[in-house]
């Protein structure tokens, strides 16, 4: 530190600090003024550096406290915003997703044990399901049965059955007409575990209404020699939900029909269809003429419905999807392995068909048998169960 003199005999003066710029006038920055006093005096005069954020205007951008203060606001990072965003809605679709997973695999109705049929066929390739509508009137009202038209018969009966092959050359819906006349095998009772022999001939449909689902099974199998893999059934209040819930579905109605047993009242054309009136379309029965006519009406309508129910307005919309999944759930009775992606592999395998990528038949007839029942042609059985089986493309027509 270099001694000054001064005429105070103050001692020692010292240096000026000329890394910040003072103004020369009024205080600077020790508190000091300007003129004498102990304060040093500055002119004002820098010796040429360039000091960033100068508080004048001209020394560096504006800033927040308006032009010539203070650093530049930074610019929006838009490309992190925007990752920031997508990472969110990709953890709000997965949570959402996650737990519309679990709600709806808690709904589903396993109730039904296909450990217990006896003598089952060997998988072939593919998944084979056993799709069954029933005439259960189980949750109805009796305003409710008197709407839908469903009589107040108790138990439940099988209205329809369809087998639904899903293979590597695609697609199969073979209908199985309720009067179809067969051999209800030995079997092994559902709630006492007992054995029973063989009944003999019936219609196929009685074998549900001596055991319920898992003798049906035992029947198809053993008439097919195909092996079922999974089991879905739903009764008629269940189904007019469903149709409810998705607003309706759209259908070509190929011919003016009435019937007065199952209320089917439409004009030909295209129209959508409520769930009173679907149920209607596919109970119609004496109107069509025979048991045959009534099941091609049920599997077109079934992948109407499947088609319809599959698409984004459906499954991204909450609003449209928890009530679908919530009425079909409810009354939704499966096989206790079987799964939600079980359940979608099925319907997307019926929206398929409605598609024109799968065949959808009957299943092959030779002609009528007792009881005004029909028989099957066991030539024409044999070489579909076949080629599903074997994963071929399915060759097999029926009339």
């Amino acid at each position: 530190m270099t001694d000054w003199p001064n005429s105070g005999g103050v001692g020692p003066r010292p240096v000026p600090n000329r890394s910040v710029p003072t103004t020369g006038y009024g205080n600077d920055p020790g508190g000091g003024s300007g003129y004498g006093g102990q304060a040093s005096y500055d002119s004002g005069y820098n010796t040429g550096q360039v000091y960033a954020g100068s508080g004048y205007a001209g020394g560096g951008p504006a800033g927040p406290a308006g032009p010539g203060y203070g650093d530049a606001r930074p610019a929006p990072d838009w490309g992190r915003r925007f990752k920031v965003g997508l990472v969110t809605l990709l953890v709000v679709l997965l949570v959402w997703s996650v737990g519309t997973y679990f709600w709806a695999d808690s709904k589903l109705r396993r109730e039904v044990d296909l450990s217990t049929v006896m003598d089952r066929p060997e998988k072939g390739e593919g998944t084979t399901y056993l799709i069954v509508g029933s005439d259960s009137r189980e949750g109805l009202s009796d305003e409710e049965r008197k709407e839908l038209r469903t009589g107040s018969a108790e138990g439940k009966r099988t209205d329809s059955m369809i087998i639904l092959h899903v293979g590597p050359e695609g697609n199969t819906m073979v209908s199985l007409p309720r009067d179809s006349w067969v051999t209800i095998p030995e079997f092994k009772g559902s709630e006492s575990g007992k054995t029973f022999p063989s009944p003999g001939a019936r219609k196929l449909n009685a074998a549900y209404s001596m055991d319920g689902a898992t003798l049906l099974v035992r029947t198809v199998e053993y008439n097919t020699g195909l092996r079922i893999d999974h089991y879905a059934e739903i009764g008629f209040g269940g189904f007019a939900s469903i149709v409810d819930a998705l607003g309706g579905v759209e259908m070509d109605i190929p011919r003016d029909i009435k019937d007065k047993n199952s209320g089917a009242d439409f004009k030909k054309g295209r129209q959508t269809l409520d769930g009173a009136q679907a149920l209607a379309f596919v109970r119609n029965r004496y109107e069509a003429g025979s048991d045959l006519e009534r099941t091609k009406n049920q599997q077109k309508f079934l992948s109407a419905l499947a088609n319809q129910a599959a698409t984004p307005s459906t499954v991204i919309n909450p609003f449209r999807l928890y009530p679908t999944l919530g009425a079909g759930l409810d009354t939704l009775i499966v096989d206790e392995d079987m799964g939600l992606f079980d359940l979608a592999s099925m319907f997307w395998a019926m929206k398929d068909v409605s598609g024109g990528e799968g065949t959808s038949m009957n299943m092959p007839i030779a002609g009528s048998a007792p009881q005004g029942s029909l028989k099957w042609d066991m030539t024409r059985v044999k070489q579909l169960v076949g080629q599903l089986k074997n994963g071929e493309k399915v060759t097999v027509r029926a009339d």
